[in-house]
């Protein structure tokens, strides 16, 4: 049996990292990642961000999406060959240009797209219901801040 002074120490570090914001980040990530699971099913987040990406910008190339959407390059490819095995998506090579692929959503994707829409807009709710309305914006505000400086960072090759 641990004596007091362990019990003491373990949870010392489980309410330190309570409050580190890493650590809080990554255990909202799995909450908003389950929610998202459970409204959404086989389509995943990144997924999701894809097909509204190519829907908005058709013709896009997998390099542009990943920018577009915020995504590894390295590994974009990966979820575009799932999207397109599901029939969501088409890879046409330009006449112009055999090395690049461009992306087109097809019917299939478009019909997802619409069927996942109040899934959607539910997982976002369930994130921001613990929150008042304002606590929701500012919640908001922050996030972007904080991703908008990560942006920045990586425009200066940090």
């Amino acid at each position: 049996m641990p004596t007091i002074a362990a019990r003491r120490r373990r949870r010392k570090v489980l309410e330190s990292f309570s409050r580190i914001p890493g650590h809080l980040i990554r255990r909202v990530h799995q909450v908003s990642t389950a929610y998202f699971t459970e409204e959404c099913g086989d389509l995943t987040a990144v997924q999701y961000a894809a097909l509204v990406a190519i829907e908005s910008h058709p013709g896009i190339d997998a390099t542009r999406l990943s920018t577009v959407i915020y995504f590894d390059r390295s590994t974009i490819g990966d979820v575009l060959d799932r999207i397109q095995s599901k029939g969501w998506i088409v890879r046409q090579s330009p006449d112009n240009d055999r090395r690049t692929k461009s992306l087109m959503i097809t019917p299939a994707g478009q019909t997802i797209l619409r069927q996942v829409a109040p899934g959607i807009r539910r997982v976002q709710e369930r994130l921001l219901a613990p929150l008042t309305p304002g606590e929701a914006k500012m919640l908001v505000r922050l996030l972007v801040k904080m991703a908008d400086a990560g942006d920045e960072e990586d425009d200066d090759g940090v």
